[in-house]
C-alpha cells in the first residue's frame, strides 16, 4: 500500500526497498554504538522543495538544496545536523522537478548512515504544505525535527541535541528557535516579553525585535490536524509562521535562543557568506 503524499516509496522501506528494523535502530556514534527503541526516537525531516527564485539564474535548472556551500552541496548540512543528534530516520520534501536527483545523490541514505525517504510536493504551496506530507511519516506517534534545506548551523550541536532529548517529556507541542539578527525583517520575528514568546511576525517592515526565526524546529505529531486548518496568505502559500503562532497562543510553543552560527543561504548574499564562513574555518587564509 502507498502512502500518501511520499513519492513511489511506501513508508517502511528505504529507496532501495528494504524494509527498517522492527524494534530498535543502532546508532554508530564515534566507536560507540547505541541501541534504542523506534518508538523512542526523534525522526526528521528536511524541507527541500521551493523554486529558488532569489538564486536565480543557479536555480533556472537545479534545486537551490544541491548548490553548492563551499565544498558540498548546501543539504548536506542539515542533513549532517540532523545525524549529528543521532536522528537517523529522515524523510525529506522536494518539489517534483528535482525529487529523483535526491534520489539519486543519497539513494536510501545507507552509505550516510541514515536511512531515507522522499516525499514530493507537486506544486509550491508553502513550508507548512510541504511539512503536511510528513503526516503518514509521523504516524508511530514519535517527535519531529525539522530542518529547512538552506538552513546551515555551525556549534549549534549540544543545544540542539539537549532540547531534543528533552523534548517528548515536555508538554510543548513546539519548540522554536530564534537568533538576533540585524537583518530579522528578512525573517519572521518574535515578540518577547518577560521571557515569554508572544507573538511571530512573518517578515515585518518595522520588527518589534531582532529575534529572527531559524529553521530548525520541534515539533509533536499533533500538529498535523493544525496545518489542515491553516488558510494561504497574500502569496497563496501556507505559512509556517502561521503554523506556529496557533502554538504560541495555546501556550504550548518553547523557545530558545540559538548560541551557535547560524546562515539561511537562500540569497546571493548569505550563500556566499556561508560559503567564505566554511572556506575559512577549512582552509588557512593563505591558501584561499
Amino acid at each position: 500500500k502507498q502512502s500518501a503524499g511520499i513519492g513511489n516509496i511506501p513508508i517502511g522501506e528505504t529507496a532501495s526497498g528494504s524494509a527498517p528494523a522492527s524494534s530498535t535502530r543502532t546508532l554508530i556514534s564515534g566507536e560507540r554504538t547505541i541501541a534504542r527503541p523506534l518508538h523512542d526516537m526523534t525522526k526528521g525531516v528536511i524541507l527541500a522543495g521551493g523554486l529558488g527564485i532569489r538564486l536565480h539564474p543557479l536555480t533556472k535548472v537545479t534545486n537551490k538544496h544541491l548548490l553548492p556551500v563551499f565544498d558540498r552541496p548546501m543539504i548536506y548540512y542539515p542533513l549532517e545536523t540532523l545525524k549529528s543528534l543521532g536522528i537517523t530516520n529522515i524523510l525529506i520534501v522536494s518539489g517534483r522537478e528535482h525529487a529523483e536527483h535526491f534520489i539519486a545523490l543519497f539513494g536510501s541514505g545507507r552509505e550516510y548512515g541514515v536511512q531515507l525517504l522522499y516525499a514530493v510536493q507537486d506544486k509550491a504551496g508553502g513550508i507548512a504544505q510541504a511539512l503536511g506530507l510528513a503526516e503518514d511519516f509521523a504516524q508511530s506517534g514519535t517527535s519531529l525535527a525539522v530542518i529547512l534545506g538552506d538552513n546551515v548551523f555551525e556549534n549549534c550541536d549540544e543545544q540542539f541535541r539537549r532540547a531534543v532529548q528533552e523534548f517528548p517529556a515536555s508538554a510543548e507541542e513546539a519548540k522554536l528557535f530564534f537568533k538576533e539578527r540585524e537583518d530579522a525583517s528578512r525573517f519572521g520575528v518574535a515578540t518577547i516579553a518577560d521571557g515569554r514568546l508572544i507573538e511571530i511576525i512573518e517578515k515585518p517592515e518595522n520588527p518589534k525585535s531582532n529575534f529572527a526565526q531559524v529553521g530548525f524546529y520541534l515539533y509533536k505529531p499533533a500538529i498535523f490536524p493544525h496545518i489542515k486548518t491553516l488558510t494561504p496568505s497574500a502569496r497563496g502559500e501556507l505559512e509556517l509562521t502561521d503554523l506556529n503562532n496557533i502554538f504560541v497562543r495555546r501556550g504550548t510553543a518553547g523557545y530558545e535562543i540559538l548560541s551557535g552560527e547560524w546562515f539561511d543561504t537562500g540569497t546571493l548574499e548569505s550563500l556566499h557568506r556561508a560559503h567564505l564562513y566554511f572556506a575559512r574555518k577549512r582552509f588557512p587564509p593563505s591558501e584561499l
